[in-house]
C-alpha cells in the first residue's frame, strides 16, 4: 500500500539551483508545442517553469523523463504541473496509456468529516484493508488519496490507472475531475448525480433498512423515527426514500431527523432530546454507530429506557454499537465482498469492457439487546 503522506518530504518546496539545467537548455531550443500541451485554461510550459523556479528546458526534461535532473527536482516539477493541471504529451503517453500498476482510493465520507481516523469507526479501515489486500492479489498497489481537488494534489495522483471513489456526493467535484481527466473510476454506492452510471457496487442497503423496520414492527413498534446524516450521498438520500416508502405501506407517519456526520455522538445526543420533546417513538434507526451511541446517551439522560420504552438500531456497525450498554443492534457490512466487486468493475472499465454493474452485495443485521424485547407488546 502506498501512502500519500510518505511523499511530502520529497515534495518540499525548496528551490534547487537550476544553473546546470539552464546551461543544458542553452544548447538547444525547446519548442513548447512539440513537447507538451496544456489540458487546462491557457497554462503554458513557461507558467510551470516560473512556478517551479526552473527553466523551460528543465520542465521539458522533468515531464518527458529526459536529462540529468535530480529525482527531487523532477518530482517537484511534476507536482507543480499536476497542481496547474498541465500535462506533457510524453507524460500522458507514458502514464495514461500504459499501466502503472496502481489505483487510487478516495474516501469521500472521511473527506467530509475532516479527519481520517475517527475514533471507534472501523468500517472505513475495513474497506481500505480489504481493497488493499485484494488489489495486491491482482498485482496492484493502492494509493490512499485525500480529496484530489484540493491543492496541492498528491504527485502522480492523476496518473494512476483508475480510482475507487467511496460514497460520492451529489455534483461531486472529485468525479468531475476524473471525468475531465479521462481517468477510469468506479464508486462505492451510486452517484446521485449520474443515474445512467452503472459501474458501482454496494451492500443492498434498501433490503437492510427494510429488514430493520420489519424487525421493529415484529417487536411491537407502531412509530419509528429515522436519524440520517447530511452528506449529499446516495446512502442518505436513498435511505430516506426507503424509509418513507416503508412508512407509507405500513400506515406509519414518518419522522425524519438529520445530524451532520461530523457531529458524531454529540449530534446524536442533541437529536435524542428533540425526539423525546416531539414524543417518544417505539423505535429509532440511526445511520451511524456514533449517532446511535449519542442517541442512547440522550435517551438515558431523559429517563427513557432502551429497549423497554423505545428500541434502537444503527445502519452501520462500529465499536460504539458493539460496546454500548445495552449493545446496539446494527448492520454489519461485508467489505470484502463489496471491494472485490469494485475491483472487478474497475479492471473491466480500465480494459474498456462493457459495464457489468451495478452490483449489490449482502449485509447482516445483528440483533442485540437494544432492540430485543421479550414482550412484543411492551
Amino acid at each position: 500500500m502506498v501512502f500519500v503522506a510518505s511523499l511530502s518530504a520529497v515534495l518540499s518546496p525548496r528551490h534547487a539551483s537550476p544553473t546546470a539545467v539552464r546551461r543544458s537548455g542553452q544548447r538547444r531550443k525547446v519548442r513548447t508545442e512539440e513537447v507538451a500541451v496544456a489540458r487546462s485554461k491557457g497554462v503554458t510550459i513557461r507558467d510551470v517553469a516560473q512556478r517551479a523556479g526552473v527553466s523551460i528546458a528543465a520542465v521539458s526534461m522533468a515531464l518527458n523523463g529526459t536529462g540529468t535532473l535530480s529525482a527531487a527536482t523532477r518530482l517537484r516539477v511534476r507536482a507543480v504541473a499536476e497542481e496547474m493541471e498541465y500535462e506533457a504529451d510524453a507524460l500522458a503517453r507514458g502514464l495514461r496509456r500504459s499501466s502503472v500498476g496502481a489505483i487510487g482510493l478516495v474516501m469521500r465520507s472521511l473527506d467530509a468529516l475532516g479527519e481520517y481516523a475517527p475514533r471507534g469507526v472501523d468500517v472505513f479501515t475495513r474497506y481500505i484493508g480489504a481493497a488493499s489486500a485484494q488489489a495486491m492479489d491482482r498485482g496492484l498497489s493502492v494509493m490512499l488519496v485525500p480529496d484530489p481537488t484540493k491543492r496541492p494534489t498528491p504527485p502522480l495522483a492523476l496518473s494512476l490507472d483508475g480510482y475507487i471513489v467511496t460514497m460520492p456526493h451529489r455534483d461531486d467535484p472529485v468525479i468531475d475531475l476524473l471525468e475531465r481527466r479521462g481517468i477510469p473510476y468506479v464508486t462505492l454506492g451510486r452517484d446521485p448525480s449520474r443515474p445512467d452510471f452503472t459501474d458501482w457496487a454496494t451492500e443492498d442497503d434498501g433490503s437492510s433498512f427494510r429488514r430493520i423496520y420489519e424487525h421493529f414492527a415484529a417487536s411491537g413498534a407502531r412509530s419509528i423515527a429515522l436519524l440520517r446524516g447530511t452528506d449529499p450521498n446516495a446512502w442518505n438520500i436513498d435511505s430516506e426514500a426507503t424509509y418513507r416508502a416503508w412508512c407509507e405501506s405500513a400506515g406509519i407517519t414518518p419522522r425524519v431527523y438529520m445530524s451532520a456526520e461530523r457531529t458524531g455522538e454529540h449530534g446524536g445526543e442533541n437529536i435524542a432530546h428533540a425526539i423525546v420533546d416531539d414524543g417518544i417513538p417505539d423505535a429509532i434507526l440511526c445511520h451511524t454507530g456514533r449517532q446511535a451511541a449519542g442517541v442512547l446517551a440522550g435517551l438515558t439522560a431523559r429517563g427513557v429506557a432502551v429497549p423497554e420504552r423505545t428500541m434502537l438500531a444503527a445502519a452501520s456497525d462500529s465499536e460504539h454499537t458493539r460496546h454500548s450498554r445495552p449493545a446496539i443492534s446494527a448492520v454489519e457490512l461485508h467489505a470484502a465482498e463489496t471491494t472485490m466487486a469494485l475491483l472487478d468493475l474497475l479492471q473491466a472499465r480500465i480494459a474498456g469492457e462493457p459495464s457489468a454493474g451495478p452490483v449489490l452485495t449482502t449485509a447482516r443485521f445483528r440483533v442485540r439487546a437494544s432492540s430485543r424485547r421479550t414482550d412484543p407488546n411492551a
